[in-house]
């Protein structure tokens, strides 16, 4: 076979041994846990922001920028609850271009799975430590998802993933909500049917083992728009995309329907500051239909400290080397106009 094995990797186990979380950090995920969970079964009309740059790229920029989102989490919390996005796990789709610190813990440097594991680990717990947010991140490798669920509160599946078996598998054993993007084709056929795949249980081959999931009732679509033959991108965040999606719904037999709205990828054609317009769209949309309301949880909003985008090496600080995100002021101002309108 063509494999070069490079190095033995180590066990989530292991990892989590040296790298344990502290027990007053599993508490607050405990807490943090109950409380969003409320949102998705709809205990709580709490609305969920999950905001954060495209790809954590810098330990100290990710957590400077959630340091800055905590404080506007104490001011809307009544109204809005805050996952940061802490992206350490990068799809692409020609293979070419930063994967995420996963593989190069510096982007400027090779490749080193093993370094990122620790360093992807050290920086999901040195957000929550400093912040009291548990984060967000995407299953890309359903096989290192041990390597970072204790400090977790919410895990997407990406478009290019979920009609995957692997991850609609893995989706039904995790214990937080897993939200399911529709694929880039934009069918929502192929997302709710991961979204059913991920809510019943299942036996299945797991790190080298036979394992039995229970299915994850917190399993829920993502609207990220989509692109037809062209090329072109279609977006499906629009009031007659959102109550399609509740009639579809409305035809299966799932628990808790609810909906993320991506705000980003193809809903804006990657114009981020489209991404402000899009937001206040989804939450007319809300108002005007109680059944909408019901069904759209929160947003998805890619954001960091500094506005655009950059190419690796331009070494601005905190500013996104692969899609382009809001910038700081924008966003602070997005959250409390969000919040106002609740």
């Amino acid at each position: 076979m063509g494999f070069k094995f490079v190095q033995k990797l180590p066990d989530p186990s292991e990892i989590r041994e040296q790298y344990p979380l502290p027990l007053e950090l599993a508490e607050i995920k405990k807490q943090r846990d109950a409380e969003i969970k409320k949102v998705f079964t709809g205990e709580s009309d709490k609305f969920l922001l999950i905001i954060g740059p495209c790809s954590a790229d810098n330990e100290d920029a990710v957590c400077d920028y959630t340091s800055r989102l905590v404080k506007v989490q104490e001011k809307v919390a009544e109204k809005i609850i805050i996952i940061p996005r802490v992206y350490t796990n990068k799809p692409r789709t020609t293979g070419e271009g930063y994967k995420g610190m996963v593989h190069q813990p510096d982007p400027e440097q090779k490749p080193d799975i093993y370094k990122g594991l620790i360093a992807i680990r050290k920086m999901h717990m040195r957000v929550l430590q400093e912040t009291g947010l548990t984060t967000a991140d995407e299953m890309l490798y359903p096989e290192n998802l041990r390597y970072l669920n204790d400090m977790m509160s919410y895990i997407a599946v990406g478009a290019r993933s979920v009609e995957n078996q692997f991850h609609r598998l893995v989706a039904s054993a995790c214990d937080v909500p897993v939200g399911m993007k529709n694929p880039t084709s934009g069918d929502l056929s192929v997302m709710l049917n991961s979204v059913v795949a991920a809510q019943h249980g299942h036996d299945y081959i797991y790190r080298g083992w036979e394992v039995q999931s229970e299915g994850n009732p917190l399993a829920h679509t993502i609207l990220r728009g989509a692109v037809n033959k062209h090329g072109q991108t279609i977006p499906n965040y629009h009031f007659e995309d959102l109550n399609l999606l509740y009639e579809l719904y409305s035809e299966r037999n799932l628990a808790n329907p609810a909906c993320i709205v991506d705000t980003n990828h193809s809903n804006s054609g990657k114009k981020y500051m489209e991404q402000i317009r899009i937001a206040k769209e989804v939450l007319h949309s809300r108002r005007h239909s109680d059944n909408i309301k019901a069904l759209v949880k929160g947003l998805m909003i890619e954001s960091y400290i500094e506005p655009g985008s950059q190419k690796i090496g331009e070494d601005c600080y905190g500013k996104s080397i692969t899609d382009p995100c809001l910038g700081w002021e924008d966003s602070e101002r997005l959250i409390y106009e969000i919040a106002e309108s609740l």
